[in-house]
């Protein structure tokens, strides 16, 4: 496959940060972050937290779409070596993986963790201090793994690590299917947003992950990450600290989509957008997908060049990896 070519150091060096400090370390947030919790906590009952807007009365023992109650449920956590480099470094990204999604994609690589209950229940003491023990560790990041369905948790938690001195950048880790009304309390809370968009058509979207409105909700909620944070941001060791940093797995047959994404986010959201393009598409062992007719395989070759040849067409320049 041939990568895309290297870019003048002069560019790249506007994404560079002198000095960094997390957003919600900001004087301002320390009085409004309760403000944000309550704020949080009515959204949860009924729930609307996400485009489903299930209507579950989660404060109470309603679980809806997510299955998720009160409190959130901690599959692992640990310094993952496996993320983008830039959120990797060298000690590792520390990532927190929240047991089920909203989006319940049918090709999910983390169905254990996606469609089950079986981690442990925190309340925000102790996910707090499972934040704690992570920066502890040396990671470079919070790296949370679809939250989408915990924000009100996810906020109390850091309600009580703020004042036990964490200071490490929180990272959104999503699957692009949010609401702005719940983005916009993370406004000067996350300081990297990290969303795949995956599907381009509300056909494809429906038949993958039973949410034919995806693309729409994708889109918005996107360009609120770009407005909270703008492009992303590296330190000088690489490390990114603040920005957006947008994913996109390529699947099989759907080559079009991409193109259609990727040239959207060039020209409505930025050219200077960093994307890491992914071709580790699983078919999870199925042969023909009932829904498509189509033969469910692993990605071509030929189908990831064509992705990155779009992405460059359209003016995107930033890889991530």
């Amino acid at each position: 496959m041939t990568m895309p070519s290297s870019v003048p150091p002069d560019r790249e060096a506007s994404f560079v940060l002198d000095s960094f400090r997390a957003a919600y370390l900001d004087a301002r947030m320390a009085g409004e972050i309760l403000d944000r919790l309550s704020a949080a906590a009515d959204l949860s009952a009924p729930c609307r937290l996400c485009p489903r807007k299930c209507g579950a009365d989660r404060l109470h023992g309603g679980t809806g779409t997510c299955k998720t109650r009160g409190r959130a449920r901690i599959a692992s956590a640990f310094p993952h070596p496996g993320e983008e480099i830039c959120l990797r470094g060298t000690n590792g990204s520390g990532t927190i993986f929240f047991n089920q999604c909203n989006l319940h994609c049918v090709f999910c690589q983390n169905m254990d963790i996606s469609s089950e209950n079986d981690g442990d229940l925190c309340g925000p003491v102790e996910m707090a201090g499972v934040m704690i023990s992570l920066e502890k560790l040396g990671c470079h990041n919070i790296n949370l793994v679809t939250p989408t369905h915990v924000v009100p948790q996810i906020i109390s938690a850091l309600a009580e690590a703020i004042p036990r001195g964490l200071s490490l950048p929180i990272v959104y880790n999503c699957g692009g299917y949010e609401s702005v009304e719940t983005l916009k309390l993370l406004d000067g809370i996350v300081d990297i947003y990290m969303p795949d968009f995956k599907f381009w058509t509300a056909e494809t979207a429906y038949i993958y992950s039973g949410a034919k409105d995806y693309p729409e909700r994708a889109r918005e909620a996107i360009l609120e990450m770009h407005r909270q944070t703008g492009p992303l941001k590296l330190g000088h060791d690489g490390i990114a600290r603040r920005g957006l940093l947008l994913r996109h797995l390529v699947m099989p047959n759907l080559t079009r989509e991409s193109a259609a994404i990727l040239e959207w986010v060039a020209t409505e959201v930025s050219p200077d957008t960093t994307v890491n393009i992914m071709g580790q598409f699983k078919p999870r062992g199925l042969g023909t997908d009932p829904r498509t007719g189509k033969t469910n395989r692993p990605l071509e070759p030929r189908e990831l060049q064509e992705a990155y040849d779009a992405a460059i067409k359209a003016g995107l320049w930033r890889f991530a990896s």
